[in-house]
């Protein structure tokens, strides 16, 4: 049973109700944003609950068996409050969720919580999204433990990799741009492939603060991004770049010298071998 105050249980107890359900979202970038159903906006805890976003929730259910709660949240891509740009920036991932009931008519009764969790998946288009809510016991589910692999299981420069990625990691500047996903740095002297499944990060610009995953580094100096930045790129905008890692144990060898440090089994057969065996049966 979820803790109320009195005058709110009596209030929900009657016969006529005046309750609106308020959503307030915490970015990882500190900032609070609060959206409500109710046709006005609510002021409560001093924060503004915009009306008119068109949020929607789907059935909000909690269980006993300690299953994982499946809930949607529907909105509108406004343009002011939510962009498309900010959306694809990823500020709302793993953004912290609040749902709540109050009654408009009297916000001193305080609330009737529904759900804390945190911003899963978020698809959209066409002017509106839906964002997936996963709740606390979304944390208890998750598989712990590793498969063997041919590839390399370790992150690039974490404790198990044992490499220094501060000396894989290399600045410069935007000097020529084609689009948010394909732009050049003339000063860039790497042989193709180098910064290929790298990580760029801007540091500078519209984009500053944003990384983006290496599709294609180009010995010219031409990057390609695997998708597209949320802003503008201009030229003169600066950046800082990880090399890149395709995981497999020749890399390893000759790129960075690292095969004691080698996170996989590349020697297990795989499908080809399995196949070979059955064809001999």
């Amino acid at each position: 049973m979820k803790p109320i105050s009195s005058n709110l249980a009596s209030h929900i107890a009657g016969e006529v109700t005046t309750m609106a359900t308020c959503w307030k979202l915490t970015r990882r970038d500190s900032v609070v944003l609060g959206f409500t159903s109710h046709d006005r906006d609510i002021v409560f805890d001093n924060i503004t609950y915009a009306s008119g976003i068109g949020f929607v929730p789907t059935s909000v259910a909690s269980n006993s068996n300690l299953s994982v709660d499946n809930l949607e949240v529907d909105g509108m891509v406004d343009g002011t409050i939510i962009t498309e740009n900010d959306i694809r920036a990823g500020l709302y991932d793993f953004a912290q969720i609040e749902i709540f009931m109050v009654n408009y008519n009297d916000l001193t009764q305080g609330t009737l919580n529904l759900r804390t969790g945190w911003i899963g998946e978020v698809k959209y288009g066409k002017g509106k999204f839906i964002a997936e809510v996963r709740g606390l016991i979304q944390s208890m589910v998750q598989i712990v433990g590793e498969l063997f692999s041919p590839s390399c299981r370790a992150k690039l420069g974490d404790l198990r990799c044992g490499l220094d990625i501060a000396s894989y990691t290399f600045t410069g500047s935007i000097t020529d741009v084609t689009d948010s996903q394909n732009f050049r740095d003339a000063s860039r002297t790497e042989e193709g492939g180098y910064f290929t499944m790298g990580k760029i990060t801007f540091t500078s610009g519209e984009n500053a603060g944003l990384s983006m995953e290496v599709k294609e580094f180009d010995g010219g100096g031409i990057i390609s991004l695997v998708f597209p930045m949320p802003y503008a790129i201009e030229v003169g905008d600066s950046y800082s770049i990880q090399v890149g890692c395709d995981k497999n144990f020749d890399t390893c060898i000759n790129k960075f010298n690292n095969a004691v440090n080698f996170r996989g089994e590349p020697n297990i057969p795989g499908t080809d071998a399995i196949l070979t065996t059955a064809g001999t049966c």
